[in-house]
């Protein structure tokens, strides 16, 4: 077992060298806070290579990822908050302490039964004083909208199914056209909040999820809305030379291909 660990002690000593008096002068300078951009953006780096089955990417994204997790721990260590090893051992105690059903008695869960497991065990624990507590205030609202549905439905709060979902997906759509009709924009804002709110809810009961859908569709939006921009490149003149059809009929054959 010990050299399979062996790579990874090696990347914790790297990083304590580059942090050392006469290692690398940027990385010495580095803190938490200034390192964040990077840990977001290969975050991304990781979720993008996923979504493309890239997994030769995948391999160095998640080496890059490693990285910041392992500098920031360095960066802890040297203020004597924590070290690398008191992080892996409390993960490795929350991952035997939310798996009753693997290192207890044992029992044969579906993956749904065990996220509900999950929220329940964080509850009664006192881990967590509120579900949905736990989730970043920086996520993506739609991210966020996911996982506040997902938490509290783990606890038994949720919609029976997507049909109930789709119900108030509809009545949400229809609160909005009696806003605009009212011409009341902080209603009409409330209003389209919930609609996005029940989608997600929506995506969630058909095991979709929501952010990720949307990525799909505005990748493909990306590139119909990129044949429209050649081909009025392509004509010398601007959009403003085109009709909204002329526009709509390039649209079309960009979805065609």
């Amino acid at each position: 077992m010990s050299h399979k660990l062996e790579p990874f002690n090696r990347l914790v000593d790297i990083m304590a060298t580059l942090r050392e008096p006469g290692g690398c002068n940027w990385d010495r300078k580095q803190t938490h806070k200034s390192l964040l951009p990077y840990l977001i953006e290969e975050t991304y780096e990781v979720v993008e290579a996923i979504e493309n089955e890239d997994y030769d990417h995948l391999r160095e994204e998640l080496g890059d990822l490693m990285i910041q997790i392992v500098f920031h721990a360095r960066i802890a260590e040297e203020a004597g908050t924590f070290n690398i090893n008191d992080a892996i051992n409390d993960i490795n105690k929350k991952l035997i302490h939310r798996h009753p059903h693997v290192f207890g008695d044992k029992k044969d869960l579906e993956p749904q039964e065990v996220r509900d497991q999950w929220e329940k065990i964080k509850i009664n624990s006192g881990e967590k004083k509120s579900v949905i507590n736990g989730i970043p205030k920086s996520a993506p609202a739609l991210v966020k909208a996911f996982r506040f549905g997902e938490k509290a439905g783990g606890v038994g709060f949720d919609w029976g199914n997507a049909a109930d979902v789709m119900k108030k997906v509809k009545e949400e759509i229809g609160e909005i056209e009696v806003e605009m009709q009212n011409g009341d924009s902080e209603k009409m804002e409330n209003e389209i909040g919930d609609v996005l709110f029940a989608i997600s809810s929506l995506a969630r009961k058909l095991n979709i999820n929501p952010e990720q859908a949307l990525n799909k569709t505005l990748q493909k939006f990306q590139k119909r809305f990129n044949h429209i921009e050649s081909k009025v490149a392509e004509s010398g003149k601007t959009f403003d030379d085109f009709t909204l059809d002329q526009l709509e009929a390039w649209w079309q054959e960009a979805k065609g291909k």
